[in-house]
């Protein structure tokens, strides 16, 4: 398939790509295979990252001569975030991509790259996550869980601040809202910080909260504002780029290593190339979604970044997690950022 170069080219791709994960697992072969692979993520079948699950699954089947069926389960089609994590630790879901602030429940070092503004650029965020810093989380990842990552992290992107009540320009315009964050520390700890009422809900229910006012707003990059339709309950997208965030897709030990070497070694490319093919689809994605969003009747705006960094400076947030991760982590994440606090 090829790059998706622009949103035309990309949602025409998605939509072949939705009939054909529609009715739940992917499937190449009819004939039986030897090894079948549960995957499970909670975007939308239109998402880059089912996309280029699918491609994973063809080639990964095609390369193994059928011994391996990749099963694809889009859309918490399996359940929650906080469920599939509990079933891919058990073995009940083979492999898995969640967020890395989400994994910080089972491993709080995971949280790390998400650390708000830490990241200016994505040279930076990429130099970091496949550099020193995602080679210690990974390590932390094997080392304390049931679970591994495989060595390319899949990118969701810098998240945005939507909600239905104002423009969002400095921490002063958040004090009290209800905004819906996802289960992880690191996320409630800054929202907190910045004056939020954070409200912790998988992503699963998070479109009928916002529509039912069980929370005023939301984050999330604009790939999945907009491919999970959320612009249908919202009326305010703030370019806060509040903090960077990606997919590790994780595969249980004991499942991958039933599969002879050979076999490991087919997944293991096909993910990482997936992963790597997945990165630029969803950078064009976002950058290509703001005036699509506009069209849709979203209200745009630019936030003030530093208003934002400097808050979070004065209330002693950085200090607090410098010591929650500890000197090692927290050297190798300021290797990449600079001085954060």
């Amino acid at each position: 398939m090829k790059h998706v170069n622009s949103r035309r080219d990309f949602l025409k791709t998605a939509s072949a790509a939705s009939l054909t994960l529609a009715a739940g697992g992917w499937s190449q072969h009819a004939n039986a295979a030897e090894f079948v692979l549960k995957y499970a993520n909670n975007l939308a079948m239109t998402h880059p990252m089912n996309i280029r699950a699918a491609e994973m699954a063809k080639a990964i089947s095609e390369q193994s001569k059928g011994r391996i069926e990749l099963q694809i389960y889009p859309n918490n089609q399996l359940g929650g975030d906080t469920d599939m994590l509990a079933q891919v630790r058990s073995g009940a879901i083979d492999m898995f991509t969640l967020s890395s602030l989400t994994l910080g429940t089972l491993v709080p070092i995971a949280q790390i790259s998400g650390m708000g503004f830490a990241f200016k650029d994505y040279d930076t965020v990429w130099a970091a996550l496949d550099g020193d810093l995602g080679a210690h989380m990974r390590q932390e990842i094997q080392g304390k869980s049931t679970l591994f990552a495989f060595e390319k992290i899949w990118d969701n992107g810098y998240r945005q601040i939507t909600n239905n009540t104002k423009s969002i320009h400095t921490p002063d315009d958040l004090k009290g809202m209800k905004l819906r964050v996802p289960p992880s520390p690191l996320w409630t700890s800054m929202f907190k910080a910045l004056g939020v009422s954070p409200t912790s809900i998988n992503f699963a229910e998070v479109y009928s909260a916002l529509q039912t006012g069980i929370v005023q707003g939301q984050e999330n990059p604009l790939a999945i504002i907009y491919t999970s339709k959320l612009y249908e309950v919202q009326k305010y997208c703030s370019m806060t780029n509040h903090m960077w965030d990606g997919f590790w897709m994780l595969g249980n030990k004991k499942s991958f290593e039933r599969l002879p070497k050979d076999l490991q070694e087919i997944v293991r490319i096909n993910a990482n190339a997936a992963g790597m093919k997945q990165r630029e689809d969803v950078r064009k994605l976002n950058e290509s979604l703001a005036g699509e969003l506009k069209a849709k009747g979203i209200q745009l705006n630019d936030a003030d970044h530093e208003a934002f960094h400097a808050k979070l400076r004065q209330v002693k947030f950085y200090d607090e997690w410098h010591k929650k991760f500890g000197d090692q982590a927290w050297s190798i994440l300021e290797k990449y950022s600079g001085k954060l606090s």
